[in-house]
């Protein structure tokens, strides 16, 4: 039990430091009907406890040990991380709450999910590297334990907030939708640039 609460903790401070995947999840909780909220919230949690298991059962170690794979990702996902942002602005003005208004398709909203988790250097590289080093500590037991605690702090997370932002989002004006997806969007590009950034100094490093 103490192994499985250790899980949730950790799973915990996994998740909320994660700033795409959270602006991305309440984003989503406001500008949409709960069903399809819920189910983008769904998606997403499937990515993320996807991810967490692929980096506690050892990805994350291959990532580490190879300089130009962690300058791949960084350079690829800081790239995706911009177009995410900007696409957040370009179509701030158009969402309304409850989906009156033109938000992301399903098959986009799915698509993007993805990308927040899978697509987000910060979890991969960051994320990947805390899992790893608990793993190497725990017995096979124990590491069942604690990956189940990180996948359920993860839905946890995901859908509490999700249910508690929507049944809210009637008492948020559109003005207020439109400046939090604005906001949102700058910084989120802001992030990607710092990646991209980040990526091009560990080469110019290298050589």
């Amino acid at each position: 039990m103490l192994v499985l609460l250790k899980g949730i903790l950790i799973g915990f401070s996994f998740i909320a430091p994660i700033g795409m995947q959270n602006v991305f999840m309440f984003n989503n909780a406001l500008s949409n009907r709960f069903a399809k909220a819920f189910f983008v919230a769904s998606v997403i949690w499937i990515a993320d406890a996807s991810f967490a298991l692929s980096a506690f059962w050892g990805f994350g170690a291959i990532i580490m040990s190879n300089i130009w794979l962690k300058i791949i990702i960084m350079l690829a996902g800081g790239g995706l991380v911009i177009w995410i942002g900007f696409n957040i602005i370009k179509t701030a003005r158009q969402v309304k709450i409850g989906s009156t208004g033109k938000t992301l398709s399903l098959s986009k909203s799915v698509l993007t999910a993805f990308l927040v988790v899978w697509g987000n250097p910060q979890a991969i590289i960051d994320g990947a590297l805390m899992l790893g080093a608990f793993r190497s500590t725990l017995s096979f037991n124990d590491a069942l334990l604690f990956i189940l605690g990180v996948v359920i702090a993860s839905a946890i997370w995901f859908f509490g907030i999700t249910v508690t932002v929507n049944m809210l989002r009637h008492k948020i004006s559109n003005k207020v939708l439109i400046f939090i997806n604005f906001i949102s969007g700058i910084v989120v590009m802001i992030y990607g640039i710092y990646i991209l950034i980040h990526g091009v100094s560990q080469i110019i490093k290298y050589f």
